[in-house]
């Protein structure tokens, strides 16, 4: 492990604070170290890795398809990814797919939509993009831009012009914006800012108004999507019918993919030259996905309870350091007291053999893999609590 560690000092750009451990492989919902220790996944990759480590069906699927066909450019078609964007529409009750590589560019492409939606029908004065303070929608610098944490923006201005921030929740903060404005852009659990959701009836307000206004209203399920909170998507547990969303991280199982859906009124948006990409949809990556959604589909209806019975689990134990949870099924958030750092929790943790994540300034973030059992979650919420109970 320390030959890996000194690899990655001489050879890679210092650009992450990495945990200190090299995992080689995985099973299931266990990781496993250079020294063959086993972890338990509450972290499953940042929420890619949703059907766990080397799942079989996804193995094969990707197997078949990499000594089949693995790319050929968007200059063409493929039989895996007309498949896939019939089965994301008919998920999502949305029109049409945009495929993409990454949670960034598919939102970046959702701010594309946007601008010519409005610039089509108002002309070039109406552009500007409102997103929340505590949003998180990328590193890119466009999407830096739309990113609503100062923290994020330190050292890389000037930033792409046309974004202005409102506080989540204050409906009359966003109704007093300025006729300049073509969209609005929102996760449904704001989950870098600390796995905080939107209140529902605050979202179908913002809803409302873009109606009322013709503003697109852009959802980004770059982590919420494709089953984590129990629904394919997390808008559809809130009521409203978005214009584009976008999606990324869990969908094909641990290959880098991502996209977009537009519903009725932006599906005719974008033509032919108006965006591109070389390596979104893939056939490796769309067969991957596809395999994905098949091993989904039935553990799809246990998701919420899985989440809320995990909750429950932690509010039982009576950990003074833990003042509560927030999330929506296995999208949890545990909230730390006053004081407590959650970084150092997370680092406390791994080493007792639980991989978590962290989220904001005062949680660690819980993405467990969508398929992980009751074993799994007891296994890791026993580390949970001796650890936290012996510090």
């Amino acid at each position: 492990m320390q030959q890996i560690f000194e690899t990655y000092a001489a050879h890679v750009l210092p650009t992450y604070g990495r945990f200190p451990v090299a995992f080689v492989r995985g099973a299931g919902c266990r990781l496993y170290d250079a020294a063959d220790r086993a972890y338990i996944d509450f972290a499953s990759g940042i929420g890619v890795n949703s059907v766990g480590h080397a799942h079989p069906v996804w193995v094969e699927a990707v197997a078949r398809q990499a000594a089949t066909l693995t790319h050929v450019s968007n200059l063409y078609y493929s039989e895996p990814g007309g498949r896939l964007a019939a089965r994301l529409t008919a998920l999502s009750g949305l029109r049409g797919v945009f495929f993409a590589n990454s949670g960034a560019e598919a939102n970046e492409g959702a701010i594309k939509v946007a601008r010519k939606y409005s610039h089509d029908r108002y002309g070039p004065d109406r552009s500007t993009v409102v997103t929340l303070s505590g949003s998180f929608h990328g590193r890119t610098v466009t999407t830096l831009a739309a990113t609503g944490q100062e923290v994020f923006h330190r050292h890389f201005g000037p930033f792409t012009a046309g974004f202005r921030h409102v506080p989540p929740g204050d409906f009359e903060a966003l109704a007093a914006q300025p006729d300049d404005v073509c969209a609005v852009l929102l996760e449904p659990i704001q989950g870098e800012g600390g796995v905080w959701p939107l209140d529902g009836g605050y979202v179908r307000q913002v809803a409302a108004l873009c109606r009322e206004r013709d503003w697109l209203l852009l959802c980004d399920e770059v982590q919420t999507g494709i089953g984590r909170t129990g629904d394919w998507f997390a808008f559809q547990s809130l009521g409203i019918e978005p214009d584009v969303v976008t999606f990324a991280k869990g969908i094909a199982g641990g290959l880098p993919f991502g996209g977009f859906l537009t519903g009725a009124r932006a599906a005719d948006t974008l033509g032919p030259g108006d965006h591109a990409t070389t390596f979104g949809g893939t056939p490796l990556c769309c067969a991957a996905a596809l395999a994905t959604l098949d091993i989904l589909t039935p553990v799809l209806p246990g998701i919420k309870a899985k989440g809320a019975a995990l909750r429950q689990a932690i509010a039982e134990m009576g950990l003074p350091r833990v003042t509560g949870t927030r999330g929506a099924g296995l999208m949890i958030g545990v909230a730390l007291a006053p004081g407590e750092t959650p970084r150092d929790w997370a680092e406390r943790l791994l080493r007792a053999g639980l991989v978590v994540l962290t989220a904001g300034q005062d949680a660690l973030r819980l993405l467990p893999p969508l398929v992980i059992g009751d074993d799994d979650i007891a296994a890791g919420l026993a580390i949970f609590q001796a650890t936290l109970g012996r510090y």
